[in-house]
């Protein structure tokens, strides 16, 4: 039997290294081992405020951006969640399955009720069946997921376990995909994952220059103890030396241990290298987004084949559901 992937994410604006390294870049290299679906999940970006009139340029760009970092529609499947009816559809399915108190345990609800308690809707809190329905609409097997998904994920195994024990066998247990590259920390907090909501110097834009790169690596944080080891072999404990990890050859790797190790080079010597590297990974990619830019049907396209893919799994999915409750 293929392992299908599914993996979705939300537009909510400019893309930063820490999507790029721990999710999308990952994507780009999974396509080669499992067919793949690949979700613009803009239902689930609506349960927090948001500007409306930004939106649908929101889903365009991103979509663009997917594509730049190497997303293969002629791989894997690229589409926007609200153009396929079903998701909404199956996660009501399955609200019926889950129970409230596991609902009550997720983690992320009570943080984004803190971030946002003026608006504490039944959508933020329903969040996971949505996810839920995302993977298993497509009976994904395969969910590349960051650490802050992992409980989401669990709940979605709980989910599929309680349906398949109340109708019958109908989805397989998805399993996570963890890697190496699912946590980038801020740069100005090396103890938060990084994101725009912490100010523009604490994280990197996939757009920005090499300048504007070099300004804010100038000022982020390095290792908090600021120790030099004596074991040029052993990692330092610094997001900096992180970041190089991601992107740096073993010759700049041992340049920068050693050279931090043994006081052979100051942090500004270190984060310049870290600079250059970070914007060599980024170019091409900003290089094919001026491109997509110019042909924005061709995404719109993109986008509708995909749609169009997706709907005709989701409703064979719907359909065998339905037949399994009784409903049709």
């Amino acid at each position: 039997m293929t392992m299908i992937l599914f993996s979705g994410i939300q537009p909510t604006g400019l893309l930063h290294i820490g999507n790029y390294f721990g999710a999308i870049k990952n994507w780009v290299d999974l396509q080669k081992k499992y067919p793949c679906l690949f979700c613009v999940v803009d239902y689930h970006s609506i349960t927090v405020p948001y500007q409306i009139k930004q939106m649908s340029n929101r889903v365009l760009d991103l979509a663009m951006d997917l594509i730049a970092c190497g997303i293969d529609p002629k791989k894997s499947i690229l589409f926007i969640q609200s153009a396929v009816p079903a998701h909404t559809e199956l996660a009501w399915i399955l609200s019926t399955v889950t129970s409230i108190g596991d609902l009550n345990r997720m983690i992320q609800f009570k943080e984004k009720s803190k971030e946002h308690s003026e608006n504490i809707n039944a959508g933020l809190f329903n969040y996971p069946v949505l996810m839920a329905a995302d993977i298993l609409l497509y009976k994904a097997q395969v969910v590349p997921v960051g650490e802050d998904q992992v409980q989401h994920l669990e709940l979605t195994r709980e989910i599929t376990r309680k349906f398949n024990k109340k109708f019958g066998k109908t989805f397989p247990e998805p399993k996570p995909y963890l890697t190496s590259g699912a946590r980038i920390m801020s740069l100005t907090d090396d103890k938060k994952k990084m994101s725009k909501s912490h100010g523009e110097e604490s994280y990197i834009a996939l757009s920005d220059s090499l300048k504007t790169i070099e300004k804010k690596l100038a000022i982020a944080m390095t290792d908090p103890a600021r120790k030099r080891r004596t074991d040029p072999g052993t990692p330092k404990k610094c997001n900096i030396y992180h970041l190089h990890q991601l992107v740096s050859n073993k010759k700049d790797l041992e340049y920068v241990i050693d050279g931090c190790a043994k006081a052979k080079i100051g942090c500004l010597d270190c984060k310049k290298l870290l600079a250059k590297n970070l914007f060599k990974e980024l170019k091409p990619i900003q290089e094919k987004r001026k491109q997509l830019e110019k042909d924005s049907e061709k995404v719109k396209k993109i986008l509708a084949q995909g749609a169009e893919q997706a709907n005709k799994i989701a409703k064979k999915t719907i359909a065998e559901v339905k037949a399994k409750l009784g409903l049709a």
